[in-house]
């Protein structure tokens, strides 16, 4: 089954392709035949204005007939496209909606913040580990971000909140803001087992890479620490030529690495592990369920 996944965000729209396969009713196997990422920055005008501007309103329409041009090239069975934060708040999110369906043939969600934690918890890597650790899900995005406390077999909380990269950036998210995240967190989750954090995302993904830490060990909070006091000080011109990174990861990587720093010293929490999870990889999970009868 040729599946695909469009995960419109506040910072860069993606398309995943998969093939799942499920042989004698086995576990399923999934894989990756193409992933796309376009940096939209839909969240850039929609925090500051409002509303999506007319540059990035063609750029969203141009993307979309790309991603239905590739779905139709590996003929895609079944497909799911969801947009989370800046389509959430864009005064004119709808009218692009409906305009993307009539040009291109996609169907456009507009997901909430839980149900955007929800397709996170979709990858199920927490299910399976030792039930004595608790299992806390970390996905920031450029407009949100979502999290939740897995623990004996079952989802105990998830929360989103409007703490984001893009938002952050465009100075947008104010102390009282700060403030009510650590206290949420702190009331919600919290618990007496000990907790392991596992991220997800493009920034701590690339974070992982730039670490050189073998697949499947975790990185430290004080490697995260290190990191984001060193790409602070730097230009973003710097931190492209330092770490060799695009300017749409260089901007960004340093408020996201403020925000997973934070939670894990809310809950002190040492270490995190990235398992190269997203919304994408938990949209395929959800639409193979719905589908595989």
């Amino acid at each position: 089954m040729i599946l695909a996944a469009i995960d419109i965000g506040s910072n860069a729209a993606r398309l995943l392709i998969s093939e799942v396969k499920n042989k004698n009713e086995k576990k399923a196997e999934y894989t990756k035949l193409n992933l796309v990422r376009i940096p939209l920055r839909l969240g850039l005008d929609v925090f500051t204005n409002g509303k999506i501007g007319s540059e990035r309103q063609a750029m969203f329409i141009k993307s979309m007939h790309v991603f239905k041009s590739m779905m139709d090239i590996y003929k895609v069975e079944h497909y799911r496209a969801c947009a989370t934060s800046a389509m959430r708040d864009a005064k004119n999110g709808k009218d692009l909606i409906e305009i993307i369906s009539e040009t291109t043939g996609i169907n456009i969600e507009i997901i909430s913040g839980d149900e955007e934690a929800s397709l996170i918890y979709e990858n199920h890597i927490a299910e399976g580990m030792d039930n004595d650790f608790s299992y806390l899900y970390i996905d920031v995005g450029g407009g949100s971000t979502e999290l939740m406390l897995y623990e004996n077999n079952k989802l105990k909380f998830k929360k989103s909140f409007n703490i984001g990269t893009i938002r952050l950036l465009s100075n947008l998210v104010t102390e009282e803001q700060w403030k009510n995240m650590k206290e949420d967190i702190k009331t919600h989750f919290t618990t007496d087992n000990k907790i392991i954090a596992i991220g997800s995302g493009g920034n701590i993904n690339k974070v992982f890479s730039m670490s050189k830490t073998k697949e499947g060990k975790a990185m430290s909070l004080t490697y995260l620490k290190k990191l984001h006091k060193e790409i602070k000080a730097l230009s973003v011109s710097e931190r492209m030529e330092q770490y060799n990174i695009r300017e749409d990861r260089a901007d960004v990587l340093e408020p996201a690495l403020k925000i997973y720093t934070q939670i894990l010293n809310w809950l002190d929490i040492s270490q995190i592990y990235v398992p190269k999870i997203s919304v994408a990889d938990g949209l395929i999970h959800h639409i193979y369920e719905k589908n595989k009868k």
